[in-house]
């Protein structure tokens, strides 16, 4: 019997030879194949043997054989997908992060990755009929990045705090004070006879004292540049990494025959500096992060019953264990409890990618980010609400369309066509001073290693942006992440839908007009309501008395249409004329819901709307720069008001189904259009998802809609021309960071071609770039959200 030699099982009589190796499956012939593709095939190295588990982690996560300990771990679990968090301290570059996320390739048991790279932390879906947590954990520690798992980390809900990055700082730091000392000497030649004697002997104490600096405290930039050359990856840590070495080899070979004393004092303030770089912008990036983490802000409300029944709106961050929630039709699950309600259907699409609801009944457990299909619920709660998590759904890729950025790609292809032309400038700048002036030959070369790096470009749209999002949140703004505000500040076209996005739902008057409706259908219609979030429905469901609640037979909504219930063999069907069988008459122009019961038209509540604050000054600001037009569902009884209050011209289309607004988009965006779609969440789902920049308008009603790109608060909605203005002026900063950038290289190049320019100096001045560029973009747009309203 042979071992496969991918994960060190025992290959059967049937063994598949590939590259004249064993492999007991074609999963594990293809993992292999992957990583030899990709020139990954090192990884192997790291173990002990190769395809075998390293002797460190044998043994080491067997505890994860109990079910008691995973479910700790697990954070969605619906029987057959799991989704975990783990912590990986080894993540360094964008080499381990296409490796991590794509898991997926590496075993068939994974069906998604993420890694959130300052957190160095992932986020793995996978089915636990294909793969367990102990062996996705043994994996990821074959090929590198072990995880790092404390039970005790996972109740506090925190990771093992990274403090490697002082430790350097010191060790470098240190290093670079005594090497200054010892180089005294050097710099001044002083003729002292103890001096000159132990002039050897000082030199290789510098030596000495460089060894931790260059292997230990400059060990991130080394690592990262050979993985991303393994992986046919230039990243921005290649030139750092040749200027080290080149300085190290150089200065040895120096103090090893006599010729000089070498560049250690430069080495080590090289090193020192850019960890003192590298900490800043960890720390601001950081700052930034917290700031502009809007799960504090998000405006996601729930409906939690009270100990008398009671009906009460709350803030998902105010629910507690123990708190019994109503969770009504299309409502998204904010947290893990336990079905009170006999039976529920759960969507977890949001969660897993698979669409199919899942069956359950009273007493089983329902996680976060199950949607509600087919009437309302109640839940028992087991958990305070993780807002992390929600924001995670918001941004799921199981759902989300491809919106790459151009700001980000240009960054990238920057990034790396700057580090090979940098790379053929140190090249031929060496060659020609290697034939007019040798002695600059070194000094040269290092110089524009690390003058040019391409660090400042890169950190110009990552911190605009979201320092951006963080003045957004602040305003009532929530986007999904910072590309949003670049597609923001492209648009051309807006279209606004009518009902719940340009009027408001909470000061509407609602008046009766047809039969009286007993007290069994009032109540019938009351908890039918109940179930619905249609900005109409819960209008009316304020409105109606006060009724016992009851659970409904069955319960049905129709998008764009209505909703039915059914109790006790009575039927109700509320909605649009048509939806409940009604001939309306033409002079029936006003918003309306319709109500029939058992086939019976009833009559109707008809709504008089109230328009938001400051609609027509948003419209006739946007009108200025943008194409505006407003879709609607409902019929034309609000068009003499509208054309009055809105710009004139302004495109008006009514009795508009949820596939014409999607469609609508689409034949704008055939055209050439950037959209903006602004909408209430519910029946513009569709459009809102299509457009290129999807918002939704919330009342601080319990409604989550990840299908949009934003979410505005709705007494903010007179401020809406003002967040797209800022969003096209943050693209200007960038454009502005990257001209600076450029023109600071263009400087620094200068300086050190002609060999002007002293490593140690060009090591203090690439840090002070990239913080340069990171305090002009902070500070440029805090003044912008100064003058935000």
């Amino acid at each position: 019997m042979t071992k496969c030699y991918h994960c060190g099982d025992e290959c059967s009589t049937t063994a598949i030879v590939f590259d004249q190796k064993n492999f007991c499956c074609n999963g594990c012939k293809t993992v292999y194949e992957i990583f030899q593709t990709n020139d990954l095939t090192y990884y192997y190295d790291l173990q002990s043997a190769a395809g075998t588990t390293p002797l460190e982690i044998e043994g080491k996560y067997d505890f994860l054989n109990s079910d008691k300990i995973t479910q700790r771990l697990i954070e969605f679990d619906d029987g057959t997908i799991q989704i975990v968090n783990l912590s990986i301290p080894g993540i360094h570059c964008s080499s381990c992060i296409w490796v991590l996320e794509n898991l997926k390739k590496l075993h068939p048991g994974v069906t998604n990755s993420q890694v959130d790279f300052p957190k160095k932390m992932i986020r793995i879906t996978y089915n636990r009929e294909l793969v367990s947590l102990k062996e996705l954990v043994i994996l990821l520690a074959r090929i590198g990045y072990e995880p790092y798992i404390s039970l005790d980390d996972y109740d506090k809900g925190k990771s093992k705090t990274d403090r490697s990055i002082f430790y350097k700082l010191g060790v470098a730091g240190f290093a670079f004070g005594n090497i200054m000392f010892l180089s005294f000497p050097e710099y001044f030649e002083v003729g002292e006879f103890w001096l000159d004697q132990y002039k050897g002997l000082f030199r290789w104490l510098m030596f000495s004292f460089s060894l931790p600096v260059v292997f230990y405290a400059g060990s991130d930039y080394l690592t990262s540049a050979y993985k991303g050359l393994r992986s046919r990856l230039l990243n921005i840590d290649v030139p750092i990494a040749l200027g080290i070495l080149v300085l190290f080899l150089r200065s040895t070979f120096e103090i090893a025959f006599n010729l000089g004393s070498g560049f250690f004092d430069s080495l080590t303030g090289l090193i020192f500096f850019l960890l003192v770089g590298r900490y800043f912008q960890q720390k601001t990036y950081s700052f930034l992060s917290f700031e502009r983490d809007y799960k504090s802000y998000f405006p996601i409300a729930v409906t939690r019953l009270n100990k008398e029944k009671k009906e009460e709106t709350v803030q998902v961050y105010d629910i507690k264990r123990g708190d019994r929630l109503l969770i009504r039709n299309e409502e998204l699950i904010p947290v893990d409890g336990i079905l009170i309600s006999n039976k529920a259907q759960i969507d977890y699409s949001f969660v897993t990618g698979e669409s199919e609801p899942v069956q359950k009944n009273s007493g089983d457990k329902v996680f976060a980010g199950g949607r509600q299909c087919y009437g309302a619920i109640e839940i028992e709660t087991l958990k305070s609400v993780s807002q992390s998590y929600l924001t995670q759904l918001w941004s799921n890729s199981v759902f989300e369309k491809d919106k790459t950025t151009t700001f980000q790609t240009l960054t990238d292809s920057i990034g790396k066509s700057f580090t090979i032309t940098v790379l053929t400038i140190a090249i031929i700048a060496a060659s020609f001073w290697m034939f007019n002036d040798s002695s600059k030959v070194l000094n040269v070369f290092t110089a524009v290693l690390i003058i040019a790096c391409p660090c400042a470009i890169a950190l110009a749209a990552p911190f605009t942006l979201g320092n951006m999002l963080r003045i957004f949140g602040r305003k009532k703004f929530y986007l999904k992440d910072s590309g949003v505000i670049e597609q923001l500040a492209q648009i051309d076209t807006a279209i606004f839908d009518k009902t719940g996005t340009i009027t408001t739902t909470q000061s509407s008057a609602i008046t009766y007009e047809g039969m009286e409706l007993t007290a069994e259908e009032e109540s019938l219609l009351k908890n039918t309501l109940r179930a619905s979030n249609h900005p109409l429905s819960r209008s009316l469901y304020e409105l109606l008395k006060e009724h016992n609640i009851e659970t409904l037979d069955d319960y049905k909504e129709y998008t764009g249409k209505g909703v039915q219930g059914v109790k006790d063999k009575s039927d109700i069907k509320v909605g649009s004329a048509d939806f409940v069988g009604h001939q309306q008459q033409s002079d029936y122009k006003s918003t309306a819901v319709h109500v029939s019961t058992n086939n019976l038209y009833k009559g109707r509540f008809v709504f008089h709307n109230n328009y938001r604050e400051g609609v027509s000054e948003v419209f006739k600001n946007m009108r200025r720069y943008l194409d505006l037009a407003v879709i609607s569902g409902d019929n034309e009884g609000e068009k003499a008001r509208l054309e009055k209050l809105l710009p004139k011209l302004t495109p008006l289309y009514f009795n508009q189904k949820p596939t014409d607004k999607l469609n609508f988009v689409k034949e704008l965006q055939a055209n050439d259009k950037k959209v903006l779609m602004v909408g209430d969440g519910l029946n513009d789902a569709g459009a809102l998802a299509q457009s290129n920049v999807g918002l939704a308008i919330s009342e601080n009603i319990n409604v989550f809609s990840p299908a949009c790109d934003g979410i505005l608060d709705a007494v903010k909605f007179k401020y809406l021309n003002n967040y797209i203005l800022a969003s096209k002026k943050a693209m200007n900063i960038i454009k502005l960071c990257f001209v600076l950038s450029l023109m600071y290289n263009v400087v620094g190049l200068y300086f050190a071609v002609t060999g002007q320019l002293e490593p140690v100096i060009a090591a203090i001045l690439m840090p002070l770039s990239s913080i340069s560029i990171v305090a002009f973009a902070t500070l440029a747009t805090n003044v912008i959200g100064k003058k935000l309203n």
